[in-house]
C-alpha cells in the first residue's frame, strides 16, 4: 500500500510554491508520493484567456517536479474525467490497494461549495487543507466549512490519516510561500512558449511512474 497525496490544478504554470508545499505535505503526512493531476481545464474558470495549452502546463509541472517524489500525471485526460469527484472515484477504482488524501490550498476553500458533489468528494477521502497567508478568515467563513468543521482532525494526528474514515479534514500549517501563478503570468505572459517545443514532449502519462 502506498500513501499518496493528490494535488489537482491547472498548473498555469507550475512553480516553486507547488513543489515546496508538496514536499512539506509529503513529510507532514508521511506520504510515499504526491501526484500532480494537471487538469485539462478548470470548470470554474471556463473561457479564461490566460490559460496556457495543456501541453505547456504539463511540461512546466514535469520540469518543476524533477528529482523529487512528485509524480506528474495527465490522468484526467486519459480517464476522460472533468470534475474532481469523478477523478477521485476513478483513481480509487483503478488503484484499490493504495490510500489517497486530497491536498487543497486554503485559498480554494472559499470555492469548495461550488465544486460538483463536494460533500460526496469529502466523503470519498481525507482532505488536507494547506495554509496560505492571508486566507485564514475567508477559509473559516467559507460556506463549505460550516459543514466540514465537524470533521476537522488535530494536526498532531497528521501522520495517522490512513486510519481515519472520511469525511476527515486536516489543516496543515506549512512554511508560507508567496509564489503565485497569477503573479508569474503577469511577469511573463508568454511563459508557455518555451514549453511547447515538440522535442521536449512529455513521456509520462496515465498513472505516474
Amino acid at each position: 500500500m502506498k500513501r499518496i497525496g493528490l494535488l489537482g490544478g491547472s498548473f498555469n504554470p507550475a512553480h516553486a510554491g507547488h513543489r515546496n508545499i508538496s514536499l512539506e505535505a509529503l513529510e507532514a503526512l508521511d506520504l510515499d508520493e504526491v501526484w500532480w493531476l494537471v487538469s485539462p481545464g478548470n470548470p470554474l474558470k471556463e473561457g479564461a484567456k490566460d490559460t496556457a495549452p495543456f501541453e505547456a502546463r504539463f511540461a512546466s509541472a514535469e520540469a518543476m517536479a524533477l528529482h523529487s517524489p512528485i509524480k506528474v500525471s495527465d490522468f484526467e485526460v486519459q480517464a476522460g474525467t472533468r470534475f474532481t469527484v469523478d477523478t477521485v472515484r476513478e483513481i480509487k477504482r483503478r488503484y484499490p490497494d493504495d490510500r489517497f488524501i486530497w491536498l487543497m490550498g486554503e485559498d480554494t476553500v472559499a470555492q469548495f461549495h461550488q465544486w460538483k458533489n463536494w460533500r460526496k468528494l469529502a466523503e470519498s477521502l481525507p482532505i488536507a487543507v494547506i495554509h496560505r497567508p492571508g486566507y485564514d478568515q475567508s477559509a473559516q467563513a467559507a460556506r463549505a466549512m460550516g459543514w466540514l468543521q465537524r470533521f476537522v482532525r488535530p494536526s498532531s494526528q497528521a501522520k495517522h490519516w490512513t486510519e481515519w474514515s472520511a469525511p476527515a479534514i486536516l489543516l496543515l500549517r506549512l512554511t508560507p510561500d508567496p509564489t503565485s501563478a497569477t503573479g508569474l503570468r503577469a511577469h511573463d505572459p508568454n511563459w508557455h512558449e518555451r514549453f511547447l517545443d515538440p522535442a521536449k514532449g512529455s513521456k509520462r502519462f496515465g498513472r505516474p511512474t
